[in-house]
């Protein structure tokens, strides 16, 4: 499948202690945000738990004592003065992008997210012409909450749509009904935002090729100028893998997720909008999400809130996942970090390829191995990538290379 949904993993991944100061190394805090410096924000805070979310999300019956919607943006704001402390021995990076996401964000007051912001750009200051995303769901704002989000300087919006079928949100358990996220796409557009990002999510069992097609066509007709469609993933654990276990629900078709690939390239193409990332198509350069980007690329950021990552300078670290774990830390003025890594040569080489490749802009063929060019051969020779872009010393994936794109990291890689 050419792209699946990616948001804060429900399980972390091992790796040595954080120091309780949550220090990084000299050599490491020196040269941060050479390739750019932005901030995620983790909300896990949900009014519902969707069928198929397998993320580090809490509705309030799950979160239990010791944490609450209420002080949360404080506790974030007490984890961004311990980031300050961290790389304070470093020139202060200019925040290029940031990123608030969950969960859903927006069950905050709008001013709590305001407060955050104002946070950021107090520490670090934010670039003039800084990004400054939101996730939503369709329900969760207004066009108060709207105008008061943009006037605070959030610049972009990303809303949950998913579908535009009543049958397909109901499988996928999701709150709004169907019409929902486009009439709040273009509420957001009447506050002033800069941009604006509808998701997808295609191939759910019961969903039709023209339930697929309806919800392509509400979403150019929304004046967007960013989509994201994701192949559902079924992850153990959720209420949606159950059902299917128990025989409710088939398995998603790898066929049938390849061909819904196909009619949203084919639909947003035709309505002026561009892949510049396999699962991300925007109208315009300017309206490409910079704060994937500097993932994609390789970029430095801190990552605030219940299990959310960070990467600074090849060091990745991981906060503890539960919120009321995380704010006990945190107020016994203790590092909230888990767990962190070094990553190897080897190990970056690795995600590189793997990130890179699926851009629009490519890879380049030097930072391949022989094997690794080798690989881009036979892979330009099976037209899964682009010959032009191979000519000019890129590997680019075509159209069919998207629908492979695993496969031909793989061949890409020792």
């Amino acid at each position: 499948m050419p792209g699946t949904l990616v948001a804060m993993p429900g399980v972390l991944p091992e790796g040595e202690p954080v120091p309780a100061d949550g220090s990084l190394p000299a050599t490491v805090t020196r040269a941060v945000g050479a390739r750019g410096f932005g901030v995620y924000v983790h909300v896990p805070f949900c009014a519902s738990r969707c069928g198929y979310c397998d993320f580090n999300t809490y509705t309030a019956d799950e979160l239990g004592g010791g944490a609450s919607r209420e002080g949360y943006a404080d506790t974030v704001l007490t984890e961004l003065a311990l980031a300050s402390r961290v790389l304070g021995g470093s020139p202060p990076p200019r925040v290029d992008t940031v990123f608030v996401g969950g969960g859903t964000p927006t069950l905050l007051p709008a001013d709590d997210l305001a407060r955050i912001l104002d946070g950021i750009d107090r520490t670090w200051g934010l670039a003039a012409d800084a990004e400054v995303t939101t996730e939503a769901n369709p329900e969760s704002v207004t066009p108060e909450s709207l105008k008061t989000l943009r006037a605070a300087g959030y610049t972009r919006i990303s809303l949950g749509m998913q579908s535009a079928a009543p049958g397909v949100l109901a499988i996928l358990d999701r709150r709004h009904r169907a019409g929902r996220a486009t009439e709040a796409a273009r509420e957001a557009r009447d506050a002033g935002f800069d941009h604006v990002n509808l998701d997808l999510i295609y191939g759910t069992p019961g969903e039709s090729a023209d339930d697929f097609a309806a919800s392509l066509a509400q979403v150019v007709a929304a004046g967007v100028d960013h989509v994201s469609a994701y192949a559902l993933i079924v992850e153990d654990g959720t209420r949606l893998a159950a059902r299917m276990r128990r025989g409710e629900l088939p398995y998603p078709s790898d066929d049938v997720a390849a061909d819904r690939y196909l009619a949203a390239e084919a639909a947003l193409d035709a309505a002026g909008f561009s892949w510049y990332e396999v699962s991300n198509w925007a109208r315009t350069p300017a309206g490409r999400c910079r704060h994937n980007l500097l993932y994609w690329n390789g970029g430095d950021w801190w990552g605030l809130g219940p299990g959310a990552h960070s990467h600074v300078g090849g060091v990745r670290w991981w906060n503890v996942k539960h919120p009321a774990a995380y704010a006990k830390r945190l107020a016994a003025g203790e590092s909230p970090g888990l767990a962190r890594e070094v990553l190897t040569p080897d190990e970056a080489h690795t995600e590189d390829v793997m990130l890179r490749l699926r851009l629009a802009s490519g890879l380049p063929l030097a930072v391949l191995d022989d094997a690794g060019r080798a690989g881009a051969r036979r892979a330009l020779a099976d037209g899964l990538l682009d010959p032009a872009g191979y000519a000019a010393g890129r590997a680019v994936l075509t159209l069919r290379g998207r629908l492979l794109a695993d496969a031909v990291v793989r061949d890409l890689l020792p």
